[in-house]
């Protein structure tokens, strides 16, 4: 239960303020459906950090640090330019999408998100640290719904005082200074 528990506390700190806490917010402001966007969150969170407790150390043996922190910030501008473009999709396609589509995007988005994370990073760690496997992965699953499903009903519930010009650019700037940090520290 240790490992569990530890591991939970872990992730949940580190999700709080986190890119993917954002992602949370942004996804319930655009499609207003809580539910599917929880469930996304949960299988993307579990197959990204099952991926990341089995293979963490494997992955940290190729990749030197400096190679994956170029790769993360490049990821990191990419999200931003990405970001600043405008969504087309009207109020017909965003009721067909409302389903299977959000919950489809919201498993992509956070699987793709948590690549390189500090939260991905975390697990495998602890991964290495704490035994049994599924207890570390149960747990830092259950610290990134702790941090990141309340933002996600937030979101949904006052989206429509979001400006969501003000949202992209804000999002795209933070994701920017977030590459940038990346690149400096």
């Amino acid at each position: 239960m240790q490992a569990f528990l530890i591991s939970t506390a872990s992730v949940a700190l580190a999700e709080l303020g986190d890119k993917t806490q954002l992602l949370a917010l942004v996804l319930a402001a655009k499609y207003r459906k809580p539910w599917p966007i929880a469930l996304g969150i949960l299988i993307a969170t579990l197959a990204n950090h099952a991926l990341a407790g089995a293979a963490g150390a494997l992955l940290a043996q190729w990749l030197t640090p400096t190679v994956l922190r170029w790769l993360v910030a490049a990821s990191f501008f990419a999200v931003a330019a990405w970001t600043l473009i405008p969504d087309t999709m009207d109020d017909a396609d965003a009721a067909q999408t409302a389903g299977r589509g959000v919950l489809l995007a919201t498993i992509i988005a956070f699987f793709l998100a948590e690549i390189g994370d500090k939260t991905q990073i975390a697990t495998a760690v602890l991964a290495v640290e704490y035994h049994p496997l599924w207890q570390v992965i149960a747990g830092t699953t259950c610290g990134m719904l702790i941090a990141d499903v309340p933002a996600v009903w937030l979101g949904a519930r006052f989206a429509h005082a979001l400006p969501l010009r003000a949202t992209r650019l804000v999002a795209a700037v933070l994701f920017a200074a977030l590459a940038l940090w990346i690149l400096l520290k």
